[in-house]
């Protein structure tokens, strides 16, 4: 499969592909010509890197993980990766939520009339 019918599939830019190959996270063939052909099996492996890039990966624990992945087999070794990926996103979520609600006592106050403090909110 060519690299702009893996993107038109997978629902990525061909510039993506271009850097997950260069990450290590798919691989290619190329013609004769230079092109890059892809296995059928990428246009799935693109949405697993998505998903996993969408809960906050980086490329280095992905890459780190796709023999596990692509085996179907964990070892202890990516139980705990995954669990201390896990550990800072819990981290990272709890940050947002202690900021969501300091925005929500700043909302309040600033709908509090205060003479002292002239934020309106509109």
């Amino acid at each position: 499969m060519r690299i702009g019918e893996v993107a038109e599939r997978a629902g990525v830019s061909v510039r993506s592909l271009r850097y997950y190959e260069q990450q290590g996270l798919i691989e290619s063939t190329r013609t004769s010509g230079g092109q890059r052909r892809y296995g059928e099996d990428a246009v799935s492996w693109v949405g697993l890197i998505q998903q996993l890039y969408a809960a906050g990966l980086s490329s280095a624990t992905i890459r780190e993980l796709m023999p596990c992945l692509q085996s179907g087999v964990s070892t202890p070794e990516s139980r705990v990766r995954l669990r201390e990926e896990k550990a800072r996103l819990d981290e990272y979520i709890s940050g947002l939520e202690r900021t969501r609600e300091r925005l929500e006592e700043m909302i309040e106050l600033a709908e509090t009339p205060n003479p002292h403090c002239p934020v309106v909110l509109g």
